[in-house]
This record gives C-alpha cells, structure tokens and sequence, in this order.
C-alpha cells in the first residue's frame, strides 16, 4: 500500500527544486544589483532576474500546493510560498521607484527567507526517509 511520503515523491521533487530555483534567483539578484551600479547591461540583467525570480516563486506556490494535496506537506508552508510571492510585487515597486532604502532591505530578507525554506525542505526530506528506514 502508498504511503503519502511514497505517493507524493515527486511533488516533494518538484518542491525541492523550486526553493532552490528561488533562493539561486534570489542570490543572483544581488549579483545583477551589483551589476546594476557598474556595469551597462546590468539594468537589463535584473529587470530579467526579477521576472525570474517572479517565476520561480509562482513554482514553489504550486509545488508547495502539490505536496498539501498529496497530503505530506503542511498548510504552513503553502501560506509561506504565497508570502513570498505576495512580498515580490511590493519589491518591484520600490525598485522601479528607486527607493533603495526599501529595496535592498526587502531583498535581504527575500533571500533569508528563501535560504530558510530550503532548510525547512531539505530537512523534511531527511526526516521522511529516516521514517521510510
């Protein structure tokens, strides 16, 4: 008989690769932020980024959705993807408005945030297969 932890591999997959799809565009906005200040295509690197980012986020929405409804993932971490993505919109604003005050904070914190679901996932993932041992 399936399991929830056997059933919804492959949502826990999905998961994994879209936290670290985020927090690797996450980082990368930092680069290109650096970019932005020295070097001319550095506006054009994190207008792209930001929409990637944007992306990536939308993912880990529907990955974090995929693995509730099979039933092995918490409503938290849904309410967390969707924080996320609800936080982006906010970034955007401040950046295009050149409020860097904002921005640059909003982005640390975009990061921690994305570094700390990584862990949170990554450690769900070793928890399930020490109970799957």
């Amino acid at each position: 008989m399936a399991t929830p932890a056997t059933t919804g591999h492959g949502a826990h997959m999905f998961l994994r690769v879209a936290v670290a799809l985020q927090t690797l565009m996450v980082f990368v906005q930092a680069v290109s932020a650096g970019l932005l200040l020295s070097a001319p295509y550095g506006e054009a690197l994190h207008g792209i980024g930001a929409r990637v980012v944007f992306a990536a986020a939308m993912l880990h929405v529907a990955a974090a959705v995929a693995v509730r409804r099979r039933g092995g993932g918490s409503p938290r971490a849904v309410l967390y993807a969707a924080g996320f993505l609800g936080l982006l919109p906010a970034q955007v604003v401040l950046g295009i408005a050149h409020v860097t005050a904002l921005h640059v904070p909003l982005g640390v914190l975009l990061f921690g945030m994305s570094v700390l679901q990584f862990a949170c996932v990554l450690a769900a993932r070793r928890a399930r297969a020490a109970t799957a041992a």
